[in-house]
């Protein structure tokens, strides 16, 4: 493992042998089954495809068309999103590294701390490998086992074991339950497509975010610390600390600066407007082609909102991951209640350029962006 001008500040490779050597085993089935649902998932995306694009009314033309479908197991999971990590975080990994580099001893400390940094990100890739149903990776890297589109990336997941796992804990129908997904990721996979410029924006604020970061080990380490010190009382990390008013932060609220929260206001607001959107398109289309969405639905929200037990809630605040399921919530809102003022095409003009997205204000209102957007577009 070594990078131009010295060592990684994160073991990526350690990172990888970490996660899947902790990662829990999927549900138990035969070869022929495993075939079975691998060869379902591929006929699904496909046919997701022409659902999705007729329901949101989104045009997908070009080179970013042809982004692969991958159906993967929990350890090809995990391989997918340390390349993805490894491309996004360069910039910043870099900074860190320049900046250790210049202390005594510092290749020394990047060595160890690099093979630290692994362990760390393997054992939260182990937690969430068992939980992702499917993703769409946008920044995705290609490599011999996992190729993606061009330019530039892009792949979609879906996670076979994940996705049998809990359609026999749902006890919901598993062709039902398998379409109603790759729907949803199909979804996010149009979007990226159809909106060539919206890859690019995400990327300059995830950079712009990066690039705001404390990059002081020491402090950074700190910062994390009073996260995991939240969750010494041994309560769930959702709970109100009374003594304090408030509710125990996550790592990613402990690790902002000023301009972090503003950049991330934006980030919040893009996201939850694609996670939102997914989820609408999700269950538009469902009443058409899955019979028993109604089921699956109520089952999995209750699921989503329920959580594992008390660690998983712990470590769902601590992640951040709190905050997603509150992006599938609000942003699905939104685009319901646009969609129900402005039609599907009035909506669909969120997608002209980033100074049409939503607001972090406006995804709670969704009548501003409505009286912004197309008075604007109409006076």
């Amino acid at each position: 493992m070594t990078s131009i001008g010295g060592v990684e500040m994160v073991d990526w490779n350690l990172a990888v042998a970490t996660a899947t050597r902790l990662v829990r085993p999927g549900p138990e089935v035969s070869r022929d089954e495993a075939r079975a649902v691998v060869a379902e998932l591929r006929r699904h995306a496909k046919s997701s495809e022409e659902h999705v694009r007729a329901f949101t009314r989104m045009a997908v033309s070009g080179p970013g068309s042809d982004t692969p479908v991958l159906v993967v197991d929990r350890a090809g999971w995990i391989k997918a999103n340390v390349a993805g990590f490894r491309q996004i975080l360069k910039p910043l990994l870099g900074k860190m590294r320049d900046r250790r580099g210049g202390l005594p001893g510092g290749a020394v400390l990047g060595t160890v701390g690099g093979k630290v940094t692994g362990v760390e990100l393997g054992m939260l890739l182990s937690f969430l490998a068992s939980r992702v149903l499917g993703q769409y990776e946008t920044f995705a890297p290609a490599t011999r086992e996992l190729p993606a589109g061009s330019p530039g990336g892009g792949r979609l997941l879906l996670v076979a074991p994940n996705i049998v796992h809990v359609e026999r804990e749902l006890d919901v129908a598993p062709h039902d339950f398998r379409l109603w997904v790759s729907l949803h990721e199909e979804t996010h996979r149009t979007q990226f497509t159809a909106v060539p410029w919206l890859r690019d924006h995400l990327e300059s604020e995830i950079q712009a975010f990066l690039g705001e970061t404390d990059v002081d080990p020491a402090t950074l380490l700190e910062r994390i610390r009073e996260a995991v010190q939240s969750l010494g009382g041994g309560r769930p990390a959702d709970e109100v600390d009374e003594a304090e008013g408030r509710t125990a932060p996550s790592i990613i609220e402990l690790v902002q600066t000023p301009a972090q929260r503003e950049i991330l206001a934006r980030l919040t607001a893009v996201m939850s407007l694609l996670e939102g959107h997914a989820d609408f398109v999700m269950d538009g289309v469902g009443p058409e082609v899955v019979p028993s969405v109604a089921e699956i639905r109520e089952k999995f929200q209750k699921r989503r909102a329920s959580g594992a037990g008390r660690l998983d809630q712990a470590l769902r605040k601590l992640l951040g991951l709190d905050a997603k399921l509150r992006q599938y919530r609000d942003g699905e809102r939104f685009v319901r209640a646009v969609v129900s003022q402005v039609g599907m095409d009035g909506f669909n003009r969120v997608w002209t350029s980033p100074n049409t997205l939503p607001t972090k204000a406006e995804i709670s209102k969704p009548a501003e962006w409505v009286a912004r957007v197309h008075r604007r577009a109409e006076s």
